[in-house]
């Protein structure tokens, strides 16, 4: 399932409110950063994001990558991908458009921080892409000892 593409979402009703409030609860039970529907066995074009500093959680529904620039390598994990980590390349800056759950459009623009990192590895969730697919190298995927695991996950990258 975490290599399909998602679809878009016709209509924000209940069943997507529900979605998004499991995909919440799944991603901190998780102690992760963000998570797609696709991860969780829903093939819908929604993801979820909390910044451990912020004090909000960005709901992305049908959200759609507007701008990239620049180049940076990055430490990142997954929770669909446990007990590893890897350097990957991503962007310095990202735009994003989606809809939130009233389904009012919503744009982030940020750059260079775990937002940004985020925001790309959610994306490319939803696009059957995982990040393994841009590691610097085939050398550059590691696997953690056990003790790193959670510790790892809070630290650094979705």
């Amino acid at each position: 399932m975490v290599r399909t593409r998602a679809k878009r979402v016709r209509d924000i009703d209940d069943s997507v409110r529900r979605l998004v409030q499991d995909m919440i609860d799944t991603m901190r039970a998780a102690h992760g950063v963000g998570l797609a529907a696709v991860q969780i066995g829903v093939p819908l074009r929604v993801a979820v994001i909390e910044i451990p500093e912020e004090d909000q959680v960005r709901i992305l529904i049908n959200p759609q990558v507007l701008e990239r620039q620049g180049e940076r390598e990055l430490e990142e994990g997954c929770l669909s991908i446990p007990g590893y980590r890897g350097q990957v390349k991503r962007s310095f800056k990202v735009k994003v458009k989606a809809l939130d759950l009233q389904g009012k459009e919503v744009r982030i623009k940020v750059e260079d921080n775990l937002l940004a990192q985020a925001l790309e590895h959610e994306m490319d969730h939803l696009n059957g892409v995982l990040y393994i697919d841009h590691l610097v190298s085939k050398d550059s995927l590691w696997k953690l000892e056990e003790e790193e695991t959670t510790e790892s996950r809070l630290k650094s990258g979705p």
